[in-house]
């Protein structure tokens, strides 16, 4: 089972995004998403957060959250991914070699190229404090069933 982490770094009504337009061969190429990426040995979610993020930013984050765990399913890959949201970082942004770092207004992140199952964990994110557990299943690139914390949900 593929282990990932996915971060956004919101300040004010901003998050920092990676557009996804370096690598070949990349499921998310072309998409916009957050900041993270595959676990190494031995690291729990915060260890692989923290140095994914220094990694692909330059920053070092100084004030997360732990906010919920993404469980993916499709015909090729299943995957758990490890969501947080920061809020206070040190250093300065560089350029990643995945993309292309923007800061991009809350408002408008779903008029971006983003997965139909972002729109509803970016939405969580938005809404809700507790921690939570979603679902997604797609067939290839469509979302075909979603559950929240178990239950669920009409798409």
């Amino acid at each position: 089972m593929l282990q990932t982490t996915l971060c956004y770094l919101d300040i004010g009504d901003r998050t920092l995004m990676l557009h996804r337009v370096k690598k070949k061969n990349d499921v998310n190429h072309d998409k916009w998403i957050g900041v993270g990426g595959k676990f190494e040995p031995g690291e729990s979610p915060e260890e692989c957060m923290l140095r994914e993020f220094r990694e692909e930013t330059g920053l070092t984050l100084t004030k997360w959250a732990y906010r919920g765990i993404v469980t993916f399913v499709s015909e090729d890959w299943c995957e758990y991914m490890h969501l947080f949201t920061a809020t206070a970082y040190e250093g300065e942004l560089r350029e990643c070699d995945e993309g292309t770092l923007e800061w991009v207004s809350w408002e408008s992140i779903t008029d971006l190229p983003i997965w139909e199952g972002d729109k509803i964990f970016l939405r969580l994110l938005r809404e809700r404090e507790t921690f939570f557990s979603l679902k997604l299943v797609y067939e290839g690139e469509k979302l075909v069933r979603a559950a929240l914390d178990g239950k669920e949900m009409c798409l």
